[in-house]
């Protein structure tokens, strides 16, 4: 199961804050099925079942944030996506904290 880490941002919005924008990218997933996120400081971690899902998913999120006022929209992705075994968000912290870092 591949896991991305997605970071959105609107350029040319009228004041600092982009939480309006990035909310609008969040409602997205919460319509998304079998699709499990969690939303972090400096961007969003999403587990989903193919690394198409997660790529269409981030299609959307990004493509969200155009509008009248915005133009430009920058997106970073990183994707985790193992063959070898199963993966989860929570199996990755867990992994971490089991060999004493957390």
């Amino acid at each position: 199961m591949p896991i991305m880490e997605i970071s959105i941002v609107p350029v040319g919005t009228q004041t600092a804050s982009v939480s309006p924008y990035i909310s609008k990218a969040v409602a997205l997933l919460k319509k998304q099925k079998d699709v499990k996120y969690e939303l972090t400081s400096m961007g969003t971690i999403i587990e989903a079942g193919s690394l198409q899902q997660l790529l269409n998913i981030a299609n959307k999120m990004h493509n969200s944030m155009f509008g009248s006022n915005i133009k430009r929209v920058v997106t970073t992705i990183k994707i985790d996506d193992r063959k070898d075994k199963k993966i989860t968000m929570a199996g990755k912290i867990n992994s971490v904290q089991e060999k004493g870092e957390g």
